[in-house]
C-alpha cells in the first residue's frame, strides 16, 4: 500500500506536499493488529493520532456494568483518523477503538502532531472545525457531559499516565540520583519491563573502592568497581545500560533523555526543567541551601554531559511541587528583607513522591485529583507531610532545609530556635557541631538510643525499652498533629495517604497515627491495616467501611515520577519551540474588575419575583454582557458596594474579587478558575429587593487567556494549559500562571484583575505575547458546578 497517496487523499493532509508527508511518515510508525485488539484505549491520555490504513474498526464506549456489552459509537474505515480530540484538548480518550478485522494503522506521535499538523493552515482548519463542533455540542448539554465524565472516571485505568508505558510513551530514559558517596539509577526501556535496569553504586571516592549492585531481567548482581569519583561511577552506570554491560542499548545515542533528581531549585523552578547553562547556574547557587545534596547532583549532571553530550538532560527538583504553597504558608515571620535578599523561606522536599502518590490515590479512587483534598505522609528515614488541594501543594512540613517538620530517622524536626542558641551560648557547642547533631544524631536514633530504623525501635519497645517506646510515640504524635492541622488548613479532608519505608510497611505506626482522629472522619480497619497487601499493591485502602475519609497505603515510585516528569519537560520544551516559532500575534489584554454571576433563583431573591437580568453593554466574549443590575457585597469585616452583575445567568452564583477586596471584606478567597468554587468562602449579597447569603462561591479569578480552537491549535496548546505571557510597555514583564481557556465561542483575549493591572501599569488596550508553556495539567473534568469549563468567563 502507498501510504503517502492514501494520506494525500484525506482532507487533514491535503496541505502537505510529498516531501512533508515523507518526513511525517518517517517520524511515525505503522502497526498491525488482529481482530479484537484495541488500537486506542478508553480513558487514557492520548499520545498519538491514529490513521486507519487497512481493515475495519469500531469506536466503543464500555458500559458502566462490566457484565454489559460496550456501546458501539461508530465504525472506522481506511482513511479515518482517531485520537485527535485527546491530543487537541488534553482530556481522556472517550472511546476504545477496537479492530474488527486485521488492521494496519499509522501512529503519529503527539510531538510530531503538534509540530507538523498544527503548523499547517489546512490541517489547522480541519482540526479546528472538528474540535469546535465537539466543544459546541458539549457546551449545550453540560449535564449529559457530566454523566459521561462520571462514567469515564469510574472506568479510567491510567488517567495520569502512571504506568511506565503511559508515562514514557516509548521513550528510553535514564534516571540518575547522585548522593555524596553513592549513585542510584534506573533505566526505563520505553515501558518494557524486560528492558528495565536499576542499580546502586556505593562507596564513591573511598580508598576501598566502589560496589555496584544491579537488578535487571537477567538477574541480580553485585560487583566491586573502580569509583574514585562521580565521573567514574557514571561510566559504570552508562556501561550497565548498554550491551557492553548487559543492558538493552546498542549505544548511548539511543537514550531519549536523562532525568536527574536535584534536591533544591530555590523559588525559580515550578516544574521539571530541561538543563542548560542557566539552570546549572541556579543549581550551583542553591547549593548554599542544600550543601549536602546539590553539589553531588551537579557532579552527576556534569558527568552525564561529558559522557553523553547529545542526550538532553532534565532536572526534576524536590522543591518544585511545593512552589504552589502560598506566601502566607511558605514565609517565615522574620524580617521580610531576609526573604527578599537571601530567599529564606519554606521550600519543602520529597516533591516527586508526594506528587506521585497523590496522583496514584486519585487514580485508585477513580476521581480527578482536582476534586480532592488530601494529606500525603512520606514516612521514612526522611519524612514529610504535604497538604494537597486541587492537585496543588498548599503546605508542607519540611522548610528551608529537610530538618524542619516531623521526627525522622536522625533528624529531630520542629525545634525551638532558642534551644539552638542555648546549646551554643550555654553549652559551648560550635555551630557545625549543632548542625551535625540535628542532622545525624537526633530523631528516632537520638531519642531511642537504639537505631534510626523503625523496625528495630518497635522491636525494642515491645521488649520493654522505655526510650524506644517514647521514640515511637513522639514519631506518631508529630505526624498526627500535622494531619490535624492540615485538615483545618484545607477546610476538610477526603484522603490520607501513607507512603515511604515506614508509611508502607509499619502497620503499627499507621495505627498509632490514626488513633483518635475519628472526629476528623479518619478511621482505619485494623484487619486491612495489618494485611500483607498493604504497601504491596499500587494503592491499598485501609480505612474502615463507610469512613468519610479514605486512608490509603501507596508505595512511592520516585524514579518513575522523575522519568515521567522528564518526558513531560521535553514535551513542554517542544510546545515552547512551537509557540516561539509562530507569528508574534498580540493578545489583547482586558482588565476585569470585580463582578458577580448570579443563579436565576438568586436574581429573583435580590431583584424581585420574575426579574430578568437587563443587558447594559456587550463584553468582548460573545454572548456575555454587563448588566444594569449591581449588588453590594457584605463580608465578616466590611463591604464592597455597587458590584456589577454579568450575564447570562449561571447554575451557581459566583463572586470574583481582587486581593485588596479580600481584606476589606474580611475573607480569604482562593485563586481559582471561574466555575471552580467548591470549598471557597461565602458572603452576603444585597440587592434592591432582598439579600442572599451564599455558603461558597467567592474567588479571586486566576488570570487567563480566552482562545478559539484555531488559536489553540496554532500554538500547540490545550484547554487548561498554563503559560507565560510577556507584556510590553512602561514596565515590561512576564506573567506566569496564565490559564488557557478554549471554546468555539471565544475571541482571543487575556483577562487580568485590577490589582495585577495596576502592578504592571497596564490598562485595557494593552497587548501581551505568548512566551512559553509553564505546565500541561493532567486530565480533569470539563464541567464544574454545572458550568462548562470552556464557557466560563
Amino acid at each position: 500500500m502507498d501510504v503517502t497517496k492514501l494520506l494525500q487523499g484525506l482532507p487533514l493532509f491535503r496541505g502537505f506536499d510529498e516531501k512533508a508527508l515523507r518526513e511525517l511518515l518517517g517520524a511515525s510508525a505503522v502497526q498491525e493488529t488482529t481482530a479484537g485488539v484495541r488500537l486506542l484505549e478508553y480513558g487514557t491520555i492520548g499520545e498519538f493520532l491514529g490513521v486507519l490504513l487497512e481493515g475495519e474498526a469500531a469506536a466503543e464506549r464500555p458500559a458502566d456494568d462490566p457484565a454489559e456489552p460496550p456501546r458501539e459509537l461508530g465504525k472506522l474505515a481506511p482513511g479515518d483518523h482517531f485520537g485527535e480530540m485527546s491530543l487537541l484538548t488534553g482530556e481522556l480518550t472517550g472511546a476504545d477503538i477496537v479492530a474488527r478485522t486485521t488492521c494496519r494503522h499509522l501512529r503519529i506521535p503527539a510531538a510530531v502532531f503538534a509540530r507538523m499538523l498544527a503548523g499547517n493552515p489546512v490541517a489547522v482548519g480541519v482540526l479546528a472545525r472538528k474540535m469546535a463542533a465537539r466543544l459546541a455540542k458539549r457546551e449545550k448539554d453540560p449535564a449529559e457531559r457530566r454523566d459521561a465524565e462520571d462514567s469515564m472516571w469510574r472506568r479510567a485505568e491510567d488517567p495520569y499516565g502512571l504506568r511506565p508505558e503511559g508515562a514514557l510513551a516509548g521513550k528510553r530514559v535514564l534516571v540518575v540520583n547522585c548522593g555524596s558517596s553513592s549513585l542510584k539509577y534506573r533505566f526505563f526501556d520505553g515501558g518494557r519491563a524486560e528492558g528495565d535496569v536499576r542499580g546502586l553504586i556505593e562507596r564513591i571516592g573511598q580508598s576501598s573502592g566502589g560496589r555496584h549492585k544491579r537488578k535487571a531481567a537477567g538477574g541480580d548482581t553485585t560487583e566491586d568497581v573502580a569509583a574514585p569519583d562521580h565521573g567514574a561511577a557514571l561510566g559504570v552506570v552508562l556501561r550497565s545500560v548498554t550491551k557492553e554491560g548487559g543492558g538493552p542499548l546498542a549505544s548511548l545515542r539511543e537514550l531519549d533523555a536523562i532525568g536527574h533528581r536535584v534536591v533544591h531549585g530555590g523559588d525559580r523552578y515550578r516544574g521539571a526543567t530541561v538543563i542548560d547553562d542557566e539552570v546549572l547556574k541556579t543549581i550551583r547557587e542553591c547549593a548554599t541551601l542544600a550543601p549536602l545534596h546539590n553539589p553531588p547532583n551537579l557532579l552527576g549532571i556534569e558527568a552525564c554531559r561529558s559522557a553523553a553530550p547529545q542526550v538532553p538532560e532534565v532536572a526534576v527538583f524536590d522543591t518544585a511541587f511545593h512552589q504552589t504553597v502560598p506566601p502566607f504558608a511558605h514565609l517565615y515571620a522574620i524580617p521580610y528583607d531576609l526573604y527578599r535578599e537571601a530567599h529564606l523561606r519554606r521550600y519543602g522536599f520529597h516533591g516527586p513522591s508526594h506528587q506521585y502518590v497523590s496522583l496514584r490515590a486519585a487514580t485508585h479512587l477513580r476521581r480527578p485529583i482536582v476534586e480532592l483534598k488530601m494529606v500525603t505522609c512520606h514516612l521514612g528515614s526522611g519524612a514529610s507531610v504535604c497538604a494537597i488541594d486541587h492537585g496543588r501543594s498548599v503546605d508542607t512540613s519540611m522548610g528551608l532545609t529537610p530538618l524542619e517538620g516531623l521526627v525522622m530517622g536522625t533528624r529531630g524536626g520542629d525545634i525551638d530556635p532558642g534551644l539552638l542558641m542555648h546549646l551554643c551560648t550555654q553549652r559551648g557547642m560550635a555551630p557545625q557541631d549543632v548542625e551535625k547533631m540535628l542532622s545525624n544524631e537526633s530523631g528516632l536514633r537520638g531519642v531511642s538510643g537504639v537505631s534510626n530504623d523503625m523496625r528495630e525501635i518497635e522491636e525494642a519497645a515491645e521488649k520493654g525499652n522505655p526510650r524506644a517506646a517514647l521514640a515511637v510515640q513522639m514519631f506518631a504524635y508529630r505526624v498526627k498533629k500535622y494531619i490535624g492541622s492540615y485538615a483545618a488548613a484545607l477546610g476538610g479532608l477526603d484522603v490520607v495517604v501513607f507512603t515511604g519505608g515506614i508509611g508502607e510497611n509499619a502497620a503499627g505506626a499507621r495505627a498509632r497515627i490514626c488513633q483518635g482522629l475519628d472526629r476528623l472522619g479518619i478511621t482505619i480497619d485494623e484487619g486491612r491495616n495489618r494485611a500483607p497487601a498493604a504497601g504491596k499493591e499500587p494503592a491499598f485502602e485501609i480505612s474502615a467501611e463507610g469512613a468519610p475519609v479514605k486512608v490509603l497505603v501507596v508505595p512511592t515510585d520516585e524514579e518513575l515520577m522523575i522519568a515521567r516528569e522528564t518526558v513531560r519537560a521535553l514535551g513542554n520544551r517542544d510546545v515552547t519551540t512551537i509557540i516561539q516559532a509562530r507569528e508574534k500575534r498580540p493578545i489583547p489584554i482586558e482588565v476585569s474588575a470585580h463582578h458577580v454571576h448570579l443563579a436565576s433563583a438568586d436574581v429573583e431573591q435580590l431583584f424581585g419575583a420574575g426579574h430578568k437580568l437587563t443587558p447594559r453593554s456587550e463584553l468582548s466574549q460573545p454572548g456575555q454582557f454587563a448588566c444594569q443590575e449591581v449588588v453590594d457585597l457584605v463580608g465578616p469585616k466590611g463591604r464592597v458596594d455597587r458590584v456589577r452583575v454579568l450575564g447570562p445567568e449561571r447554575p451557581e452564583t459566583q463572586v470574583e474579587i481582587s486581593r485588596t477586596e479580600e481584606f476589606k471584606l474580611g475573607i480569604d478567597a482562593p485563586i481559582r478558575a471561574s466555575g471552580d468554587i467548591a470549598g471557597s468562602p461565602g458572603l452576603t449579597l444585597v440587592g434592591t429587593k432582598g439579600q442572599v447569603t451564599i455558603a461558597e462561591g467567592v474567588i479571586c479569578a486566576l488570570r487567563h487567556v480566552h482562545m478559539h480552537p484555531e488559536d489553540a491549535l496554532t500554538y500547540g496548546l490545550h484547554d487548561r494549559d498554563v503559560v507565560r505571557v510577556r507584556t510590553h510597555g512602561e514596565r515590561e514583564l512576564i506573567f506566569g500562571d496564565v490559564l488557557i481557556r478554549v471554546s468555539p465561542s471565544f475571541r482571543l483575549a487575556m483577562h487580568i484583575d485590577t490589582d495585577e493591572a495596576n502592578a504592571a501599569e497596564l490598562s485595557t488596550g494593552a497587548a501581551g505575547f505568548l512566551d512559553s508553556i509553564q505546565e500541561r495539567q493532567g486530565p480533569q473534568r470539563k464541567t464544574l458546578t454545572g458550568v462548562p469549563m470552556t464557557a466560563a468567563r
